[in-house]
């Protein structure tokens, strides 16, 4: 971003930024040679199996956010409205997102049982499955906005009155 906006390579920057899948690549193909070459198996590979989950959901999504911020910053971009979020849209919006987190647990948590297997054992992939814990924790707590969202949705702001 920086090199993108603030020093004006936008060619580079752009070139940088498609880059950034290429790194969840890196992190998985070190992990899984790590623990084929006989690695004793940590909480920090089951993080890159919890990560890599994550990113893969919301990696482009966060990275669009951030060239977004960083174009308003330095690239003098207009502010973009922000979406009213009422109604049936705020309870679909809600529900979206919260389906999103569970695609996103799905994956890590089929990563972190990947690994468990490549290990070999379930006694000596415990340090990867304590990741299961805040994850599921996550899961289970975002779940209330969108049921709190559903019960009450919010109401359309009232067109503003003209003083005469």
């Amino acid at each position: 971003m920086t090199a993108r906006y603030a020093a004006g390579w936008r060619a580079l920057g752009g070139a940088l930024l498609l880059c950034v899948p290429l790194i969840d690549v890196v992190l998985l193909g070190t992990t899984v040679l790590s623990i084929r070459d006989g690695a004793q198996p940590t909480v920090w590979h089951g993080l890159s199996a919890a990560y890599l989950g994550i990113t893969v959901i919301y990696g482009r999504r966060t990275v669009r956010w951030a060239d977004a911020k960083f174009a308003r910053r330095f690239g003098g971009a207009a502010v973009p409205p922000r979406p009213g979020l009422y109604g049936r849209a705020a309870v679909a919006d809600a529900w979206q997102s919260w389906f999103r987190f569970l695609l996103a647990y799905a994956i890590s948590v089929g990563l972190i049982f990947a690994l468990v297997v490549l290990v070999g054992t379930l006694d000596k992939g415990a340090p990867l499955l304590v990741w299961l814990n805040p994850l599921t924790k996550v899961l289970i707590y975002s779940m209330i906005w969108p049921i709190v969202t559903t019960i009450w949705p919010g109401k359309a702001p009232e067109p503003a009155k003209e003083n005469r």
